[in-house]
């Protein structure tokens, strides 16, 4: 008899967790929302010449490995 859907999924996750895997939930900004844009648009304004700005970004420019991007 074949496996329901759960039953699979369940095989799955375990399978995962035996390959030394966890699960973990990540919550990110809905960008589907009517007021996602003007939200990011706020807050990006609010960044317009900060003095700690330019240093963050640089810091992020020096440490990030772009060595085997394509």
């Amino acid at each position: 008899m074949a496996k329901s859907v759960s039953e699979r999924v369940q095989e799955h996750r375990n399978a995962l967790r035996r390959a030394g895997l966890r699960p973990i939930q990540i919550w990110v900004p809905d960008t589907r929302r009517p007021d996602f844009i003007e939200e990011a648009r706020r807050q990006s304004r609010s960044l317009h010449n900060d003095p700690t700005e330019k240093e963050v970004l640089d810091w992020i420019d020096d440490v990030t490995d772009t060595e085997d991007w394509q």
